[in-house]
C-alpha cells in the first residue's frame, strides 16, 4: 500500500522559513518523478516544484531562488524548503509521486499540510 505522508507546514511571518517533509512507504521515491502542489483557498491546485527521478528540478516562476526541493533516497523521503516566505504562499500543499524513469504511470496524493505566512 503506498503512502505519501507530509508534515513540517504551520503558521510563519513573512519573510520566514519553513521545510516540508513527504515520507513515502510502499514504493521507492528512487526511481519516479516526485513534486510538490500547493492549493490556496478558491483556487486551483498547482506544481510548486517537480524533481525527476534522475534530479532535474522545474520550479514555478513564483518561488524559484526561495524554495528548494530536495530528496533522500535512503530515507524515501522529499523535502521542500522554503524560504523568505510571502502571504500569497499560503496553502495547502500535497506531495505527489508519479511515473517512473521509463516512464510507468503512476499518481499518488498526500493528505496535504497547511502553510500559512500571516504577521
Amino acid at each position: 500500500q503506498v503512502q505519501l505522508v507530509e508534515s513540517g507546514g504551520g503558521l510563519v511571518q513573512p519573510g520566514g522559513s519553513l521545510r516540508l517533509s513527504c515520507a513515502a512507504s510502499g514504493i521507492s521515491i528512487s526511481i519516479h518523478d516526485m513534486a510538490w502542489y500547493r492549493q490556496a483557498p478558491g483556487k486551483q491546485r498547482e506544481l510548486v516544484v517537480g524533481i525527476t527521478s534522475g534530479g532535474s528540478t522545474n520550479y514555478e516562476d513564483s518561488v524559484k531562488g526561495r524554495f528548494t526541493i530536495s530528496k533522500d533516497n535512503t530515507k524515501n523521503t522529499v523535502f521542500l524548503q522554503m524560504n523568505s516566505l510571502k502571504p500569497e504562499d499560503t496553502a495547502v500543499y500535497f506531495c505527489h509521486l508519479g511515473r517512473t524513469a521509463w516512464g510507468r504511470f503512476y499518481d499518488y496524493w498526500g493528505q496535504g499540510t497547511q502553510v500559512t505566512v500571516s504577521s
